[in-house]
């Protein structure tokens, strides 16, 4: 289980795959994915390693079961928040709030780098990446929008395209000095101000004047 993405693409469940799942997220949240070992992750999972062995053969598959179980865990954090009463502004400023923090995270950083580092060769970590955390909150973003829009609070046209624009403007002056190293770390107030102008500028597109 060295990573290289070399072993059979098989995931074993049994008694123990949650322990092995939970211990392994401890390690990769901590360590990183080049990071995390397997003894590492083993004596975290209270398991053997030819326990950890037999239910992942590759140390990418383990990653990925891990990104996918958290991206969905970030996800529903988001979703609650979109469901719940409230005006665009609220609604929005906190969906962003969980977005933004998450793909800055270590971990999400994480993520993102092994799906675009592995993409070209195993192109199912993209995709169910994407389907386990971002296309969830686009779903229920899409809806939320189509009911505001219904409430006379918003005046869309094209749903979809709405649903897409609002993370990416959530990702400016954050996403590309991150992926490019250029800084790592940012502080509340600069994340606030990114999320800040982002609400502000869709909702100057979008938003129906007294109901925002």
């Amino acid at each position: 289980m060295d990573g290289s993405g070399d072993g059979a693409d098989t995931i074993k469940r049994g008694r123990k795959f949650d322990q092995v799942v939970d211990g392994a997220r401890q390690v990769f949240m901590t360590d990183g994915y080049e990071g995390a070992s397997v003894d590492t992750i083993a004596k975290a999972a209270g398991v053997s390693k030819a326990t950890l062995y037999s239910y992942f053969s590759d140390k990418r598959l383990l990653f990925m079961e891990v990104a996918q179980r958290e991206c969905a865990v970030q996800a529903n954090r988001a979703i609650d928040r979109i469901e719940e009463d409230g005006s665009p502004r609220e609604v929005l400023c906190e969906a962003a709030g969980h977005m933004v923090r998450f793909f800055l995270s270590h971990f999400g950083r994480q993520v993102y780098r092994i799906c675009v580092a592995e993409s070209d060769r195993f192109p199912e970590i993209g995709q169910k990446f994407y389907e386990s955390g971002p296309m969830v909150v686009r779903t229920m973003l899409m809806e939320y929008l189509s009911e505001a829009v219904d409430r006379g609070e918003l005046a869309i046209d094209d749903i979809e395209l709405a649903a897409d624009q609002f993370p990416e403007l959530c990702k400016a002056s954050l996403h590309i000095p991150l992926v490019l190293g250029i800084k790592s770390e940012f502080t509340d107030a600069e994340i606030d101000r990114v999320i800040s102008g982002a609400v502000d500028m869709f909702l100057a597109r979008y938003g129906v004047d007294g109901a925002t």
